[in-house]
């Protein structure tokens, strides 16, 4: 313990504390559309389809959004980035509090609360230009912590409903923003050099050499697994335990809450583990747990579903500090654009998840089909690891 303190205080410790504040409520904004998806149900009667699509729709928009944030975190700096996103869910909570939308307005709402997912393209950057390199695996795994945002928003948002209405909640949500950009423009500091010309030129290198590098391609497909299966099966839990369990929107709500929890405050771990021991060699480790977990989630058996949802939530988050462990490692120099990119095809494994779960749910009544699938493309994610072990064939960038 005394060792990460002294990690810890080898860089600016109040930009991480913002990094992670930043990221935490942006998450809360990012899934907040999920946390509301059962009391959304009941009072606009939404059909099964529709409110899949409806909870999938922040996630792609964060998936789109990452990429814009990645890049504007490189040319224009991670703060003023971090502060226009900030901006930008404020002005869509307040929309959404003061208007009556429609189901396509709806819809437009959720896409434009994906907002919040490009926080991460920022966040994490802006955490590691605070600290040395030697020191970007554990730092990373704590500033992407915030995604205990998910618990929060997940306890929290189904008791508001209940007690305002579902559309008092974006208001509450608005004020929750309002002062995290004040505390964000205090704690963080930008880190960035001052030369803009010589800036940009080196952004156009390092973007070039990051498209050239088969490795990043690599890791966006991990990535999708491990962060897109975390954030689309929380997303989906409410509705889930719901319908297979019976659990009503608050039991759903805290339920979600513990599992993203544990997926949250583990994430640094994985970081930790890989800077020692090696991405390849941890993520060899976590993929079993996450097939052989994620098929038992809806057991018959209530008491071993829950433990499963559990495990698999933690072996996701163990797995996503693993890949940005790697992704510091191997791409120092484009940190922020593959922040983006990488980020992004999370965002959209997370977009496809409740998508698909929940349409092969529609057809076939069941959740166990959408799954086992998700199952197999993670035993082909530990496929890739076996092999890169075996014949070193993706490396890090040079």
């Amino acid at each position: 313990m005394s060792d990460i303190w002294q990690i810890l205080k080898n860089g600016h410790w109040p930009t991480l504390v913002g990094a992670w504040l930043h990221l935490t409520v942006s998450f809360m904004v990012w899934l907040l559309i999920g946390a509301l998806s059962l009391p959304l149900a009941a009072t606009l009667h939404l059909t099964e389809s529709d409110l899949a699509l409806l909870v999938a729709l922040p996630l792609l928009g964060g998936a789109i959004l990452r990429v814009w944030g990645g890049w504007s975190c490189d040319w224009f700096g991670a703060k003023k980035t971090a502060v226009m996103i900030l901006l930008g869910e404020g002005a869509v909570l307040l929309w959404g509090w003061l208007a009556d939308p429609s189901l396509a307005g709806l819809w437009c709402l959720a896409l434009l609360l994906g907002l919040g997912g490009a926080s991460f393209a920022v966040a994490l950057p802006l955490a590691g230009q605070a600290y040395p390199p030697s020191s970007q695996g554990l730092v990373l795994g704590l500033a992407a912590s915030g995604n205990i945002g998910t618990v929060l928003v997940f306890f929290l948002a189904p008791r508001w409903a209940e007690q305002l209405g579902w559309q008092q909640v974006l208001g509450v949500m608005a004020g929750v923003v309002a002062a995290t950009l004040g505390l964000f423009m205090i704690l963080v500091r930008d880190g960035r050099p001052g030369d803009r010309h010589r800036r940009d030129v080196e952004w156009w290198h390092h973007a070039a050499r990051l498209i050239r590098n088969r490795s990043a391609y690599w890791l966006c497909f991990l990535y999708a697994i491990t962060f897109g299966g975390f954030i689309g099966l929380c997303s989906l839990l409410p509705s889930l335990l719901h319908e297979t369990y019976q659990f009503d929107a608050v039991t759903a709500g805290s339920t979600a809450a513990l599992c993203g929890l544990v997926g949250s405050v583990i994430r640094p771990l994985g970081g930790y583990i890989a800077d020692r021991q090696g991405g390849g060699r941890t993520l060899y480790v976590v993929f079993p747990l996450i097939v052989g977990s994620i098929v038992a989630v809806t057991s018959p058996s209530l008491s071993m579903a829950m433990t499963m949802m559990v495990v698999a939530t933690a072996a996701m988050g163990v797995g996503n500090g693993v890949v940005f462990q790697m992704v510091a490692e191997w791409f120092p120099k484009q940190i922020g654009l593959a922040s983006g990119i990488i980020g992004a095809v999370g965002g959209l494994g997370g977009f496809l998840f409740p998508l698909g779960v929940g349409g092969l749910k529609s057809l076939t009544g069941s959740y166990e089909l959408g799954l086992w699938f998700f199952a197999g493309l993670g035993v082909c994610a530990w496929g890739t690891v076996f092999i890169s072990l075996r014949t070193g064939r993706f490396t890090r960038s040079a």
